[in-house]
């Protein structure tokens, strides 16, 4: 099957749904036999991902620059934990191991690396798809921004239609497994 790599928070976050839809992703990611691929932590949703995924039986990559171990507090239980020298290192390393790219709710680190990842979609550099998963409205206002930058023309229509979006985890998924299925057909 295919290998996921998944952005989100080394945090809980106030709202109880998020570490829930972190899980409920999780699960149904081992139930249809992918790979997880994250950061490596075992705290915060990356933790709830990544035991949901293990709880399963499948498989969980963790992908973690040395001078993160101990501060992300790294997940001693993944199938892989892969150890890198940086965050660049960490962030190609990731993409190198994934089919997909799906971003859930989390702060700065995230959305960096969620940009990166759809910016290099937009340049050619991949044709993964990227999904986000809009847990309780968490992103609706960064859904509303990127509307508004193609209705101020300095997003394209086709690249904003590029990114997935739901609501629910099982539909992202299902959305993402499809735009896979398109792609491995070509």
């Amino acid at each position: 099957m295919s290998s996921f790599c998944v952005y989100l928070g080394s945090r809980d976050g106030r709202d109880p749904l998020f570490i829930e839809a972190a899980r409920r992703f999780g699960t149904h990611l081992s139930r249809r036999g992918h790979t997880l691929v994250y950061g490596g932590a075992r705290i915060g949703m990356m933790g709830a991902l990544a035991d949901a995924v293990l709880a399963e039986g499948g498989e969980a990559i963790g992908v973690m620059p040395d001078h993160l171990v101990e501060r992300e507090q790294a997940h001693r239980g993944l199938t892989r934990l892969i150890r890198v020298n940086n965050m660049h290192e960490r962030k190609a390393t990731m993409a190198a191991h994934a089919d997909a790219f799906v971003v859930l709710p989390g702060g700065i680190g995230t959305l960096e690396e969620f940009f990166e990842a759809w910016t290099w979609h937009y340049l050619g550099l991949h044709e993964k798809p990227i999904g986000l998963l809009d847990t309780n409205g968490f992103y609706a206002p960064l859904l509303r921004f990127l509307d508004s930058t193609v209705a101020h023309g300095f997003l394209n229509g086709h690249t904003r239609s590029e990114l997935i979006d739901a609501t629910d985890p099982v539909d992202l998924l299902d959305s993402l497994e499809g735009r896979l299925a398109r792609l491995f057909s070509t």
